[in-house]
């Protein structure tokens, strides 16, 4: 199927992205959501995880922690806690968050809360993902 649509990205920050993409799939609560040109309307919460979209053929990765996505009209929108470029992902400091993360879930004390630990970890294993474009 031929054709793109305009594909969004804010965050808190400010806007990320807006391209007209060829295909993204974005890390939903219940899976991975895939949207080609003419989707359906849809309204679905993220999860942490890699959004990734194509453009002209070449595949490109933005890391989330979440947020919502809204398709309509050939429009995806997608609302973002968090959203960092692959390419402005420094690769070492995220690999030295996911180590610390896994320290802090490996220590059995009760100074570490395991869901943040773990949260932390998904964080900066989506930020590695990102980071190394395949």
């Amino acid at each position: 199927m031929a054709g793109t649509f305009t594909l969004r990205v804010v965050s808190p920050e400010g806007n990320v992205l807006k391209e007209e993409a060829e295909f993204v799939v974005i890390p939903g609560e219940t899976g991975e959501i895939g949207i080609l040109p003419n989707h359906a309307p849809l309204i679905a919460a993220m999860t942490v995880g890699v959004i990734r979209y194509t453009i002209n053929g070449t595949t490109h990765r933005i890391a989330t922690s979440g947020g919502f996505v809204e398709v309509a009209d050939n429009k995806v929108s997608i609302l973002a806690d968090t959203a960092e470029p692959g390419e402005a992902i420094d690769l070492k400091r995220a690999e030295a968050a996911r180590e610390r993360a896994e320290k802090r879930l490996e220590q059995k004390s009760g100074d570490v809360d395991p869901r943040r630990a773990e949260l932390a970890l998904r964080r900066a294993i989506a930020r590695i993902s990102a980071a190394q474009l395949k």
